[in-house]
């Protein structure tokens, strides 16, 4: 690299001009929304001590983190996600809150990621933490505000996957496998290699019954109507057969949100963090090869921090969330434009008067002293064409 001063180190980038202002303009749609149902702002900071998201808590691998240490030679760490640190804060400020406590945030995180990946390594995140309830009903709101965010954001074409942990960790109970096999299950559900998951449960001699309800891993449905052959199967492990109930019963609320035609079931989806109590999802849409937004229910998380409470909530992923809506074409309208005043320094008092006015009347104004010497009006007049622009001139 020639000049590092004039460079960013790989994985992270400067935005600007128009691309910033659609990035902000987005960002504000969807605040909007997300306080349209009634959550509240928290911000906590940029890095943590390390143990907030240390293995315990089952967040970022250690090798994927920003370290570096204080004065004092404590580790810390650049937050490479924010539900930990929202479960931090909310068990430190409401400890004994009886009340569901809705809290939303807005902020980067920052994950070292392997350079071949062609990933960013900081990105920006807006969400959702609803703590103090475990029921159908705050799994229901934040699937649908998922979608009134996605809406709001101006995506039409998008569908959010939703799954249940216990579904996975049933079957791995009803099959009686060990912490090995668990894992090699895991990382084969995963990459989706639904043929060696097969292969691995014909190796180990799990009945037929099992094998049919972990064939559904790996099955996509619109609706738990088609899943409903394998009741009867299901009901002989009861863990399993609650967990579809669930799903069962979070899809019917979700016709009266009237959004199930942005959801589907993916009763194989597992995710990497491993704090996922109930439900999580993921949503996806064309022109990203990543989810753009992820969540789930993580009933155990507060615990680490001293909070007994159920908590649910979910991470839209800004970022890959802006180049869909570049790749599919979608206009954005940034908000109003600009108007123009041109003038000389004779003018100068004339021209700031004039823009105070405006911007009093709510106008968004830019104050351009004129160099008539390089520059004609009517070069002016091309340069910003489509903007509206006031020429105050020497009498």
């Amino acid at each position: 690299m020639q000049n590092k001063r004039l460079h960013t180190p790989e994985g992270v980038r400067d935005i600007y001009n128009d691309e910033c202002e659609k990035k902000h303009y987005i960002l504000d749609r969807m605040r909007q929304v997300i306080q349209s149902y009634g959550y509240r702002f928290i911000e906590t900071p940029t890095f943590e001590f390390f143990d907030i998201f240390g293995q315990e808590v089952g967040t970022t691998p250690s090798k994927d983190l920003y370290k570096f240490f204080d004065r004092e030679g404590n580790t810390l760490v650049l937050r490479p996600d924010m539900t930990p640190s929202i479960a931090r804060a909310a068990s430190k400020y409401f400890p004994i809150e009886t009340e569901p406590v809705r809290l939303c945030y807005e902020g980067n995180v920052f994950i070292n990621n392997n350079s071949y990946q062609g990933r960013l390594k900081e990105s920006t995140q807006l969400g959702v933490e609803f703590i103090g309830e475990n029921s159908v009903d705050a799994d229901g709101e934040i699937i649908a505000l998922v979608v009134n965010n996605l809406k709001a954001a101006g995506l039409e074409q998008f569908q959010i996957s939703i799954g249940h942990a216990d579904l996975f960790r049933q079957l791995m109970k009803a099959a009686d496998f060990d912490a090995e096999a668990e894992e090699t299950l895991r990382d084969l559900i995963l990459n989706k290699n639904f043929f060696g998951v097969d292969e691995f449960l014909e190796r180990h001699q799990v009945t037929d019954d099992l094998r049919s309800l972990f064939s559904m891993l790996g099955k996509m449905y619109a609706s738990p109507k088609e899943w409903a052959g394998m009741k009867e199967i299901a009901l002989r492990f009861p863990g399993v057969a609650d967990a579809l109930s669930y799903l069962q019963e979070l899809y019917e609320l979700l016709e009266v949100y009237d959004v199930t035609k942005y959801v589907s079931f993916e009763l194989g989806l597992i995710s990497s963090y491993s704090y996922y109590t109930g439900i999580l999802f993921s949503g996806y849409t064309f022109g990203s090869g990543e989810p753009i937004v992820k969540g789930g229910r993580y009933d155990g998380l507060l615990s680490y921090f001293g909070k007994e409470a159920p908590a649910i909530g979910f991470a839209l992923m800004v970022d890959q969330l802006l180049l869909a809506l570049e790749r599919q074409k979608i206009a954005i309208s940034a908000g109003q434009e600009a108007e123009i005043i041109l003038y000389t320094p004779q003018q100068r008092k004339i021209a700031a008067t004039t823009a105070e006015e405006l911007r009093n009347a709510g106008k968004i104004v830019r104050l351009h002293l004129m160099d008539l010497d390089s520059h004609s009006i009517a070069d002016y007049r091309q340069r910003y064409q489509g903007q509206k622009i006031i020429v105050l001139e020497d009498e």
